[in-house]
């Protein structure tokens, strides 16, 4: 891999946050850096750089994200698996706490999600079911601020890879409720904005169950050596289709059995 290609790729990414204007796709670009090795793995290079660099300035991770769960938006990006992105401190908001809008990602969508927080590391090279419930202390609703920092979301798989799975702002519950009493697989989901629906689904629209994408991503960061924490929070993945945000607007996400939260955008 060029090194020198991927640091210039990751500074594109960490310009267009910083001036608030998209940049162009990376992926051609991604394709010529990885120079005949691995392409995915290139992208997750570029996602790491810019993780190192909020890191080296104070940053905290908190946690992972999965997007890619949705079978649908597998097949549009052409691809057979999830990815993945950090959670950091600073991207993560409490129900119903105003995002200002000068920390709302670029082009803002928003989705619901069941949030895991680990009560135990994840250190297996191959996880179960029973893994992910035994370390798993409780589960919380939640709601992702996705964002693109590629113009319009002209996105391909290793666009979104390189900027950190379009990650961008989350909110979590203030419930927590054990596993044992929730039904992962047949939770409905209803997300609206001012008493309109704009987004429904249930825990199966989530890889089949939200469990599945836990699986996945506790394998994952084992076997690149980051391996998940105790007190780390899992966003395993949207229920439901995406909706676009505005300023001033807000959401109100619905669950079975992990109740409501808010998300309110400044304007």
């Amino acid at each position: 891999m060029n090194q020198e290609e991927i640091s210039q790729i990751a500074g594109l990414l960490w310009t267009a946050e910083q001036q608030r204007i998209p940049c162009a796709p990376l992926r051609e670009r991604i394709l010529a850096a990885a120079g005949g090795e691995d392409p995915l793995a290139c992208a997750y290079a570029v996602q790491q750089h810019n993780a190192r660099r909020r890191i080296e300035a104070g940053a905290r991770v908190v946690g992972r994200k999965i997007g890619l769960t949705s079978a649908a938006v597998q097949k549009q990006l052409g691809v057979d698996s999830p990815d993945f992105g950090m959670l950091f401190a600073d991207m993560a908001y409490g129900d119903g706490e105003a995002i200002p809008l000068a920390r709302t990602p670029l082009q803002p969508k928003v989705e619901a999600e069941i949030a895991l927080v680990l009560g135990r590391d994840l250190t297996h090279e191959r996880h179960t079911f029973a893994d992910i419930i035994s370390a798993t202390a409780y589960a919380l609703p939640a709601i992702e601020v996705v964002g693109s920092r590629i113009e319009n979301w002209n996105i391909k798989l290793l666009d979104t890879v390189a900027d950190n799975a379009s990650s961008g702002a989350f909110v979590l519950g203030s419930r927590p409720v054990p596993l044992a009493r929730l039904d992962l697989v047949n939770c409905a989901m209803t997300m609206e904005r001012g008493g309109e629906t704009v987004s429904a689904g249930s825990g199966a629209a989530c890889l089949a169950n939200p469990l599945n994408a836990a699986v996945w991503l506790a394998d994952m960061m084992a076997r690149v050596g980051t391996p998940l924490r105790a007190g780390d929070v899992l966003l395993t993945g949207a229920l439901g289709p995406m909706a676009a945000v505005a300023p001033g607007d807000q959401f109100v996400a619905r669950i079975d059995g992990l109740g409501e939260l808010r998300a309110v955008f400044g304007n």
